[in-house]
């Protein structure tokens, strides 16, 4: 039922550097949307900041992790976007019951919700939007 997936490590690293940088961004714009803009509902805020995020994520994944591509640019980002907006919607449905529904720190609830997506991100990207 579940295929294994082989991955060498520098991609795994790479990987790892791109998605850091990626969710360090989206958490930074979720903090200014809820703190200095005071975006309600959280899940809300996640939404904008998860596009910033998205983007950053597909230039570091297009770019730094799976180089070899050559696949056209636009079929490329519209599955990441497809699938990034997917998974955009889970985080913020998790960030939704998190914090507005059981009323919890929305920090924590967003360490969780990215840590729970960083496996499925990973599968995703190498075998379907940056497939060789």
């Amino acid at each position: 039922m579940f295929q294994k997936v082989k991955v060498p490590v520098s991609e795994l690293f790479r990987f790892v550097v791109s998605g850091v940088v990626a969710t360090g961004v989206h958490y930074l714009a979720l903090t200014i949307a809820v703190i200095a803009l005071m975006v309600k509902p959280v899940g809300l805020a996640n939404f904008f900041a998860a596009s910033i995020g998205i983007t950053v994520s597909f230039l570091g994944n297009r770019f730094y992790v799976f180089p070899h591509q050559k696949k056209e640019l636009v079929q490329q980002a519209s599955l990441f976007v497809v699938f990034y907006g997917l998974l955009a919607l889970l985080q913020g449905f998790e960030l939704f019951l998190w914090t507005d529904i059981l009323k919890l720190d929305y920090r924590v609830g967003f360490v969780l919700a990215t840590a729970f997506q960083f496996g499925l991100t990973f599968v995703g990207n190498k075998k379907v939007v940056f497939r060789k």
